[in-house]
């Protein structure tokens, strides 16, 4: 089968013509349509998390079932019998195997998963556009139920901060208009981010705030050292912090540090559940499935680039089913 191989941490990822068919393993074996491109992957690449190589990337997969058609992959497979797993959060079992980072994931014709409780169909939504939802949509609309209930209680008042407005951060500020009535902004250093932040739906952007800016959610996609203080420095009382960017950055916390009351948590991916929660809004709702850039398998190396590069709009997605 075609598939795209990372050999070694560090290195030019390889197209191949002839790679092995997984076998079943007492799993099911999915067709790929399409793989989203994520930055999770370029970790991966960077040897900053993940499975040693040689290992296929790619974990925002859709592709077609038997039995179910057209189907949408949850990537975090838990150990189901954990308290995580029995309370249908396998994203943060201790034990998880997610593909693309631990397993091989859907940079590949064929992938195999543990079961078909892992497949959501797609019911209309198109396997292309919908793929970030698997893994940047999900993420970023776990990021905002974190926070919604406060934004959803303070009405018209309430208003929500997103730190970095690149792909997720668009997911984000679709989610925030469609779901509150919470005043928008978005906060980046890049002027072309933060044009498209308006342009779909922020209220403001801006490259830096105001002594007095406060908000009840405040989104950072970033997790560096000083996102997180613009965090800790701009929350409201009894407002959320929900920090979903990997750069590993940390601030003091406790009483006197932040303000009273503020809630800062660690949002990680998003629940099986909540994956069919959220394609459920995508067909209530179209407007939230971003437009996306489709690339073919073998320019996966020259995705990883312009991802690198900050040259890209939205998002990436891999052509696997050549039907694009």
């Amino acid at each position: 089968m075609r598939a795209v191989l990372l050999d070694a941490h560090k290195t030019p990822l390889r197209y191949a013509e002839d790679h092995p068919i997984p076998g079943a393993d007492g799993g099911v074996i999915l067709d790929v349509t399409a793989c989203g491109v994520c930055h999770s992957d370029i970790h991966v690449v960077d040897g900053d998390f993940g499975k040693a190589p040689p290992i296929i990337l790619g974990h925002e997969v859709t592709g077609v079932h038997a039995d179910l058609g057209p189907v949408m992959m949850y990537a975090p497979w838990g150990c189901r019998s954990c308290a995580e797993c029995r309370e249908g959060n396998e994203m943060i079992c201790s034990h998880s195997t997610e593909a693309g980072l631990f397993t091989d994931g859907g940079y590949a014709e064929k992938i195999r998963i543990p079961g078909i409780e892992y497949l959501t169909p797609l019911d209309g939504l198109d396997p292309y556009d919908a793929a970030p939802l698997a893994c940047g949509g999900l993420t970023a609309y776990r990021s905002v139920l974190k926070g919604l209930d406060r934004l959803r209680q303070r009405g018209s008042e309430a208003r929500a901060l997103v730190i970095g407005a690149g792909g997720l951060g668009q997911y984000a500020i679709r989610f925030l208009r469609l779901l509150s009535d919470a005043h928008v902004l978005a906060l980046d250093l890049s002027e072309s981010k933060r044009v498209t932040a308006v342009e779909i739906g922020a209220h403001a952007a801006a490259e830096r705030l105001d002594d007095g800016d406060r908000f009840d959610l405040i989104i950072d996609f970033i997790g560096a050292e000083s996102t997180l203080r613009i965090a800790a420095d701009h929350i409201n009382k009894l407002g959320t912090v929900a920090v979903a960017g990997l750069a590993g950055g940390t601030i003091p916390f406790g009483l006197g540090p932040v303000p009273l009351e503020a809630r800062f948590v660690a949002s990680v991916w998003g629940s099986r559940a909540q994956l069919d929660e959220l394609l459920a809004v995508a067909r209530r709702e179209p407007s939230i499935v971003q437009p996306v850039e489709v690339m073919a398998l073998a320019d996966a190396e020259l995705a990883h680039q312009r991802l690198r590069s900050g040259d890209l709009r939205g998002r990436i997605v891999l052509d696997i089913a050549g039907a694009r």
